[in-house]
């Protein structure tokens, strides 16, 4: 996992952020969060160019950036932090996260195609015109998330959580939701065309037993 320096101005919680020297990571480097970084671009230049030269990245602390316009084609992330951050125009295929909490960030016109994201966490983030079609996005934390005109189609879900989510003009066709939780969760507009909405959790009645979400083909329309 990433290794968490907190923030040298005083008073500040937030983590610092991973320091590049020599374009590697320098573990247990003070520093600054990217709110309190004098030099934000220089920072984030060095972040991305970061990134960018190398195909697999672990324990980097990038909490609170925002990036526009990457390919993050072939990336693998593990162990890293990108809390609090914004992702636009992000263009990619194959991308890999694992272990990585992303809460709280927000992600807009993005393509991440084919992507394979396990055991990561996107707690309370916003997804607006997101595209994760035919990606493994497995033993995932979507609890709080709100996603707005995405397509998560062709898409494995099992035992990722969605509790207390809000999905809008969303599609999760031909998606595998085995163990997936949507408990206290708001949907309107969603359709769930072929994919095995018995096997998810959506309700549990006092006898434990588990309410589907419709009686019709998965599909709900609401």
């Amino acid at each position: 996992m990433f290794v968490t320096n907190k923030c040298q101005c005083k008073e500040c919680q937030n983590p610092a952020l991973s320091v590049i020297r020599d374009n590697e990571i320098i573990p247990h480097e003070p520093g600054f969060c990217f709110e309190h970084t004098e030099d934000k671009i220089g920072h984030l230049t060095s972040l991305l160019n970061y990134i960018n030269s190398h195909e697999k990245i672990i324990g980097l602390c990038a909490y609170g950036i925002s990036v526009n316009g990457v390919d993050l084609s072939g990336k693998k992330f593990y162990g890293c932090n990108f809390q609090h951050s914004t992702f636009s125009n992000i263009h990619s295929t194959g991308l890999k996260f694992k272990i990585c909490t992303l809460d709280f960030s927000t992600f807009s016109d993005c393509d991440m195609l084919n992507s394979d994201i396990q055991f990561s966490s996107f707690s309370g983030s916003k997804f607006i015109h997101v595209v994760f079609t035919g990606s493994d996005l497995v033993h995932n934390n979507y609890n709080g998330i709100t996603a707005y005109q995405c397509s998560f189609d062709d898409s494995d879900f099992y035992n990722s959580r969605f509790i207390r989510a809000i999905l809008m003009n969303t599609s999760m066709k031909n998606c595998n939701l085995k163990k997936a939780i949507f408990y206290n969760s708001a949907r309107e507009h969603v359709s769930f065309k072929l994919s095995n909405t018995r096997e998810a959790l959506i309700d549990r009645n006092k006898s434990g037993l588990i309410e589907d979400f419709s009686e019709s083909e998965g599909e709900e329309e609401l």
